[in-house]
């Protein structure tokens, strides 16, 4: 098992998001909640359901935050799995492992600081690696995205599965004018109020208005080695999962 030591201080001194993410963990949960009326629950268990479909043995949940996936697949796979959560806010993983501890999982599941560019696992490590709304944050004008999805497949064993749930972009233009306008209002003006972090919210909102939309995912999931084989999409395409396994060979 890989010891519960941080990562490698990769790009320290030039990173926004984590000061971001560092803010706002205590309101996080229950703006994720409100913001999608709880559907962020519903796709969650899914990607959690596809996470365990190959009855995996080692699993990640990359970029973890309050632990929602893990907590999840926990229930869902064989309590003999290991499961480790990943993420490099020490506020996140404090929340993520009070969660685990309330549930009575807290013995099961790892939670580890680190940095999803620069993993500290050893290659072919995992059989499955999840991310429930982090990958927006690793890929969408990110200098390290290349580096960490390169990460996400070296982890990964040949045949080991990547599944992401994640905003996405609607395929029809009326829907799509309505989600955008809902982000720039409601996600950004409400979390900003009942936050307190309106810069934060300002970036969700703007991130996941600019974020690629299936096909570009699976484009962007290809030129790293990881092959698309399921996409499945939620609100006519204004969230998406896919399941990605890592090829054999480039």
């Amino acid at each position: 098992m890989p010891t519960n030591k941080t990562a490698d201080n990769h790009g320290r001194t030039k990173r926004p998001l984590k000061r971001m993410f560092d803010a706002v963990p205590g309101r996080y949960d229950l703006l994720n909640r409100l913001l999608t009326l709880r559907l962020d629950e519903r796709w969650r268990n899914r990607a959690a359901d596809l996470c365990v479909a190959r009855n995996p043995s080692r699993i990640l949940d990359l970029c973890c935050g309050t632990g929602d996936l893990a907590l999840q697949i926990r229930r869902k796979t064989d309590p003999a799995a290991e499961i480790l959560g990943l993420d490099y806010s020490p506020g996140m993983l404090e929340i993520a492992q009070a969660k685990a501890e309330r549930a009575g999982l807290a013995g099961s599941i790892q939670f580890v600081e680190g940095d999803a560019g620069k993993m500290q696992f050893p290659e072919g490590y995992f059989d499955a690696v999840g991310i429930a709304f982090g990958f927006r944050n690793i890929t969408w004008k990110n200098p390290i995205k290349d580096q960490a999805l390169a990460e996400v497949r070296r982890v990964l064993r040949p045949g080991g599965a990547f599944v992401i749930v994640e905003t996405s972009q609607p395929v029809n233009g009326i829907l799509k004018l309505g989600f955008h306008t809902y982000l720039r209002t409601a996600v950004a003006g409400v979390g900003a109020w009942i936050s307190g972090k309106a810069g934060a919210y300002r970036y969700l909102a703007e991130s996941a208005r600019r974020f690629y939309d299936a096909d570009e995912v699976s484009s962007m999931l290809a030129a790293a080695g990881l092959e698309t084989e399921i996409v499945e999409r939620f609100l006519g395409g204004a969230a998406a999962i896919h399941v990605a396994v890592r090829k054999a060979a480039q």
